[in-house]
């Protein structure tokens, strides 16, 4: 799994980058063919202090291509956010992956 994690008018501190990494390692946790992850963190140059924070995030995952982003006040709350959408697309996905169907059962006459 390749992860990059980019700053948008924001410098990447090795406290933020560690925090983004184990936050997004429940990802990998939950579905194992995750190929790359692609993390922008950006700060918006609003008037209002609310919803300056910006977190997105790319996943490519084997045959899909999932696409999440929060907006937060904080931006640890930003990660938090976009960990916890990101874990409910891949379990989604992972869900409707898997074959479902079972073998029909003979009938006995």
């Amino acid at each position: 799994m390749n992860l990059t994690i980019s700053g948008h008018h924001l410098e990447v501190t090795p406290a933020l980058r560690g925090y983004v990494t184990t936050k997004l390692e429940r990802i990998s946790r939950h579905f194992d063919q995750v190929v790359d992850i692609k993390v922008l963190l950006t700060v918006d140059n609003l008037k209002e202090k609310d919803l300056r924070q910006k977190a997105e995030c790319n996943v490519h995952v084997k045959g899909r291509d999932l696409f999440a982003e929060s907006v937060h006040a904080d931006l640890y709350a930003a990660v938090d956010e976009l960990a916890d959408k990101l874990d409910r697309q891949v379990l989604r996905y992972k869900d409707k992956t898997q074959d479902h169907h079972h073998g029909t059962v003979k009938r006995l006459m």
